[in-house]
């Protein structure tokens, strides 16, 4: 039987994987290490869907994923485990070695560009292996593809996220934040400065939402784009509803960068708690924006401003797509691909969208 494995499937992310998957027919195996969390999952997704395509397993996927999939045999493995900027890719080989088509969520720079260390064995055991099934590069990269015959060149590429403060939000991702928070970023195109992590703050007005602040971000688009895509200059942020929360973590990225031994990662707990005492003057609703500059056929310039709005808790969703749609497509024999690739160009923005009909989300086009 066709089933997909999902690591940390009751988590943030894996939970709505979980229930896109398991609404489609696809049996499901949610995996983590709290066997009560995945228990609730199964029964509140059985007593949801009426649907009985749901069976947990409890282990650590870090010591003992060979052994179960040994036991569980599954088609397809989506890691949604972080942060991925400490992580090796000892769980994706583990996979290419059982010969299952391994999908993550990484949204590291190092971690996502060097996953073709895996082609070749990935290739030789007839797999897919990709990362970074998520809005960077999976939405970010489809909303590119949509739009590049509009240009002769991209001069241009200035986008970021900024979710609602009341959006649901993981300890892996925090960590995954303050891994970088101050510390310089590997250079990229062609820099003639350093950016520092959540630094370079603006303020970006979105439709519906307002005016939000954004700081620099480290994502695989800043080495993977300007080589596809010829893009000059490039610039990623991303940014808190919260204008106390987002120039607080401004300020203590300076004190990293002054050189104080700051460990943060290690307090990201601690933070993540603190940040929902504000959660009362946030909302829900969230956006990306990705603002496109150059010229177009006719060599006159031309710019393109692209938002997708999401409302009523449902941001979350929007990172979950690219896994759901590959995984769905391999379960269904829909997908014929071999081998280790970042998520870049594998989703198109049409099939991306409709997978989010039913939730408070539309894409807007300036």
């Amino acid at each position: 039987m066709n089933q997909v494995l999902i690591l940390g499937g009751y988590g943030n992310f894996g939970s709505r994987i979980a229930a896109a998957l398991v609404n489609d027919n696809i049996s499901i195996i949610i995996a983590g290490r709290d066997r009560q969390k995945a228990e609730n999952l199964c029964h509140q997704l059985k007593k949801d869907t009426g649907k009985n395509n749901i069976t947990i397993a409890t282990f650590d996927a870090n010591k003992e994923l060979d052994k179960q999939l040994n036991i569980l045999k599954p088609t397809v493995v989506i890691n949604t485990i972080g942060p991925f900027q400490t992580a090796d890719y000892s769980i994706a080989k583990t996979c290419v070695q059982h010969n299952t088509h391994y999908i993550d969520l990484a949204d590291a720079r190092d971690f996502v560009t060097g996953i073709t260390c895996l082609d070749t064995s990935a290739k030789e055991n007839n797999v897919l292996v990709v990362s970074g099934a998520s809005t960077v590069p999976g939405l970010s990269s489809a909303v590119l593809e949509f739009y590049k015959n509009n240009f002769s060149n991209i001069d241009s590429l200035i986008y970021g996220i900024s979710p609602g403060q009341k959006a649901p939000r993981g300890l892996a991702t925090t960590e995954s934040i303050l891994t970088y928070l101050g510390k310089p970023l590997k250079p990229w195109a062609n820099l003639d400065r350093k950016y520092f992590g959540w630094q370079d703050i603006y303020r970006q007005k979105y439709p519906e939402l307002g005016k939000r602040w954004m700081a620099n971000c480290d994502i695989p688009d800043l080495d993977l784009f300007p080589r596809r895509y010829n893009i000059k200059n490039i610039q990623f942020s991303a940014g808190m509803e919260n204008s106390v929360l987002h120039l607080g973590m401004w300020m203590m990225s300076y004190l990293v960068r002054i050189g104080l031994p700051l460990n943060l990662p290690k307090h990201a707990k601690f933070l993540l708690s603190l940040s929902h005492l504000f959660d009362s003057f946030g909302t829900t609703s969230g956006g990306m924006h990705i603002l496109m500059k150059g010229t177009n056929k006719e060599g006159k310039p031309i710019e393109i401003k692209w938002f997708i709005i999401a409302k009523n808790n449902d941001g979350p969703q929007i990172p979950c797509v690219p896994a759901i749609i590959l995984s769905k497509k391999i379960i269904q024999d829909k997908l014929h691909v071999s081998g280790a690739m970042p998520c870049v160009g594998m989703i198109a923005l049409d099939e991306y969208m409709k997978e989010l009909e039913g939730f408070s989300i539309k894409q807007l086009v300036i």
